[in-house]
């Protein structure tokens, strides 16, 4: 089972992960979805498309931009549509 965790609360859980590049991205329904706030942050991959992110917020503390995402990604990483990955200081266990 792989969990992240950040200030010593579970952001997500699942033993249904996709590692890609050493990073695992969660299924979203694995994610506490409370503890995500939007952010207007994107990035682009070459090989994945273009990334979108989420900062955490846990009991009033913000990491910004720790959590990113793939909405439409390009085919080669089409298993991780939708899935969310973290950094930033997020302790990803597995």
């Amino acid at each position: 089972m792989a969990k992240a965790e950040w200030n010593g609360v579970t952001i997500a859980e699942s033993n249904h992960t996709v590692i890609v590049e050493n990073n695992h991205y969660f299924p979203p329904e694995s994610v506490n979805a409370a503890l995500l706030q939007p952010s207007t942050l994107t990035s682009v991959c070459g090989w994945k498309g273009t990334a979108h992110y989420h900062s955490l917020n846990v009991d009033g503390a913000v990491n910004k931009d720790a959590a990113w995402y793939y909405p439409e990604p390009k085919s080669a990483a089409s298993n991780i549509k939708g899935h969310i990955a973290f950094w930033k200081g997020v302790k990803v266990t597995a």
